[in-house]
């Protein structure tokens, strides 16, 4: 180690030590041949609690398998759904209860807040019936990026979704780029809006642009999609009741599970909550967004003066008590500079930074080694 004319250590002051942080962001879709379709739902795992179900990128028996996300079915009290005829209706309001408190928190009574259409939480048109899609900590990281969540899905109504649907809903985060909201015990969030509809077979638009549709939960990593949208607008959904079913009945909702008759409103109330993440999960075209890593940083300012660290104490400078790198005794002194050590006040080592080649160091020169720690 490069050693000072007075000693081996430099003292480093408050003005040489600088915390930084920095978000890292990283593009990642999720393909609906991969949520439904690619391995014939093995990659689909659903539990004996019945309380939700998980998305793999694998076969889910695979070491190789990633979680993707997790998929669940929520009802709020009061809805016109929550009937002791509904299945599993205990589960489905304890998972709504349960992503409510932690998303939507509690008012001033202490009774659970529902979920709003608008973000307003204490007054607005509540979303009493909603999916909820928790997606995996490995893929958001700190958070989702906001503005950058977009999800395509399938709107054919006959439940046949195909791998080209002919009609498609697509929902995104418009505007969290600009402006988000963070009366939200769970942090930041915002509005999903439908932003466009394709389709045939419609007298009109599928769904009108700019509707909102849920909420997306940036560092909870969750989206709440209301099931409004699969419903037509005669019904309280968002379709538009010019819908025409492939069977030629207009004014209908879309069919949820191929082959059937069930409808949004059969599924929540017939089916159970894997059954009812079956339905939406087969509509899943695509997922895309942008996830956020954020780095903390602490750089180190190591100020070498011209009178610093021009001798070295590694044995190997000395050859027969004369410096190796002088050539005559009025040789300016050399040292190559290789390592730099970043100890406490009680001298212990607590970081080491490697340079990538020697530093020639003499009186005539002066540096300022940049040393980053990031965590």
């Amino acid at each position: 180690m490069a050693n000072s004319f007075f000693g081996t250590f430099k003292v480093l002051h408050d003005n040489d030590v600088q915390a930084t942080r920095t978000n890292l962001h990283e593009a990642l879709p999720i393909t609906g041949t991969i949520i439904s379709g690619t391995y014939a739902d093995e990659n689909i795992k659903n539990y004996s609690h019945g309380m939700f179900q998980s998305v793999f990128d694998y076969p889910y028996l695979s070491s190789s398998a990633n979680h993707i996300f997790d998929l669940t079915l929520g009802i709020a009290s009061g809805s016109i759904l929550s009937s002791s005829a509904t299945l599993q209706m205990t589960q489905k309001q304890q998972m709504y209860n349960e992503m409510a408190l932690v998303l939507a928190g509690t008012d001033q009574t202490g009774s659970i807040r529902k979920f709003d259409a608008d973000g307003r939480l204490n007054d607005g048109e509540k979303i009493k019936e909603c999916y909820f899609m928790n997606i995996s900590r490995l893929l958001t990281k700190d958070e989702f990026d906001k503005g950058s969540f977009e999800m395509t899905l399938g709107a054919n109504p006959t439940g046949s979704m195909g791998s080209s649907p002919l009609k498609q809903i697509v929902v995104k985060d418009v505007s969290g780029s600009d402006s988000f909201k963070i009366n939200s015990p769970a942090g930041e969030y915002n509005i999903l809006y439908v932003t466009s509809s394709t389709g045939v077979d419609y007298s009109g638009t599928l769904v009108a642009p700019d509707v909102a549709c849920g909420l997306i939960y940036y560092q909870a990593g969750i989206v709440v999609l209301t099931s409004s949208l699969f419903k037509v607008e005669s019904s309280g959904g968002l379709l538009s009741n010019a819908l025409v079913k492939d069977g030629g009945t207009a004014g209908r909702g879309l069919i949820m599970i191929s082959g059937s008759s069930s409808e949004m409103d059969d599924v929540i109330v017939s089916s159970s909550i894997s059954g009812s993440a079956d339905a939406i999960r087969n509509r899943i075209q695509n997922i895309s967004f942008n996830n956020t890593t954020e780095l903390n940083s602490t750089i180190y300012f190591c100020r070498i003066n011209s009178n610093d660290f021009n001798y070295s104490s590694n044995p190997t400078y000395i050859s027969s008590s004369k410096m190796r790198v002088k050539t005559t005794q009025t040789d300016e002194p050399v040292s190559y500079i290789t390592t730099v050590g970043l100890y406490s006040n009680n001298n212990e080592l607590l970081a080491v930074a490697k340079l990538s080649e020697p530093l020639k160091k003499t009186p005539a020169n002066d540096y300022t080694l940049r040393v980053r720690l990031d965590y």
